[in-house]
Formats: C-alpha cells, structure tokens, sequence
C-alpha cells in the first residue's frame, strides 16, 4: 500500500510536461540550448503546470472540506480538471508569447489535450489520469521518434513498464478499476501521439 501511494505521488500527471522537458533538454540536439533558456522554459512549465494546479485543487479541496479520497469520487472531479485546462491553458499562451519554439510547447499542448478529453469522458466514466499522463509520454516517445529520428525501443519498453506498475498501484489504491486504467492509457497514447505530431 505504502509503495503504491509512493509510486501515485511520484508520477503524478501534473509532473509529466516538467518531465518530457527535461528529456528534451537532456537527449535531444536541444542540449545545446543555453542553461538559462532552457531553466527560463522548464520555470515557467513548472509554475504553470505543477505548482499553481496543485495550490489552487489544493485550495478548492480545503474550501470543500474534502479529502484526496473524496475529491477523487467522480462528481467532484469537474472542478480540479478545469483549474488545472485554465493553468495549462495559460502555459501555452504564454510560451506562445515568448516565441518559445513550437515542439517545445507541444508537449503541454499534448498534456493539455490529454486533460481536456479526460474532463470530457468524467462526465460519464471516472477515467484514470495517471495513465493518460503515462500514456501521453508514450505517445511523445513515439513521435519524437518519428521527428528526430530515433530508435524509441528502450525508452518504450521503459515507460510501457512504467505504466504498468503506476496502474497497478492506481488498482491497489482502489482508485481505479482495470478498464479505467485501460481506459485513460489508451487515450494518452492517441491524444499525445497525435498532439505531438501536428
């Protein structure tokens, strides 16, 4: 149980664009970007992705008077999923303003994709973020292998082991049922694949 709460905070789905940047920075020919471009950049993802969402859900959770296990009942996820678009959303403008290249800005455009479809499917069926997050990665993979020329085996095999094991703690915790985890896999790798290659 410990370790399934572990592996749930950790690749939590707000971390993920923060993460895909870093991989950019650190496999791609962008590794020759300044550092202080490339830490202006992974700034301003990580404000608007990670640290606002998380303080403002964060707010509206202590506001309700809820806990994590209440804020995850489906009904009571419409609101987190639109202050968390708005951030994203926000992100986006503002790393269009900057002129920051466009494939570095898709990959929160994807992320962002990837909420905007999972706020959708919420209305009917409480599909699991997580694995859309890891599924998005997954799909970035796969593109990047495509746009830069790669050979995306090892770090397929990685993240596709990486998933497994956060939808299996995602089932541990109770917090999702087999094809919520599917579910909200499945649609990371399309939403993010196809986000990525436009």
């Amino acid at each position: 149980m410990i370790a399934a709460r572990v592996i749930s905070l950790i690749f939590t789905p707000f971390y993920l664009p923060t993460v895909g940047l870093l991989a950019l920075f650190t496999l791609s020919y962008l590794s020759l970007l300044p550092t202080s471009y490339k830490l202006m950049v992974l700034a301003i993802v990580y404000l608007f992705t990670v640290l606002l969402p998380t303080f403002l859900i964060h707010l509206y959770r202590r506001y309700q008077n809820w806990n994590l296990i209440e804020l995850g009942q489906r009904e009571r996820r419409m609101v987190p999923y639109v202050i968390s678009i708005l951030c994203y959303f926000m992100c986006v403008y503002i790393m269009k303003a900057m002129h920051i290249p466009h494939f570095m800005a898709s990959i929160v455009i994807a992320a962002l994709g990837i909420q905007i479809i999972c706020a959708i499917i919420n209305a009917w069926w409480k599909i699991s973020t997580h694995l859309a997050a890891i599924g998005g990665v997954v799909g970035a993979v796969m593109a990047f292998s495509v746009i830069f020329a790669y050979n995306p085996i090892p770090w397929l095999c990685t993240t596709i082991l990486l998933a497994g094991i956060l939808g299996t703690s995602r089932m541990v915790l109770r917090q999702h049922s087999l094809s919520e985890v599917l579910g909200g896999f499945s649609v990371g790798v399309v939403v993010g694949t196809f986000l990525m290659m436009i």
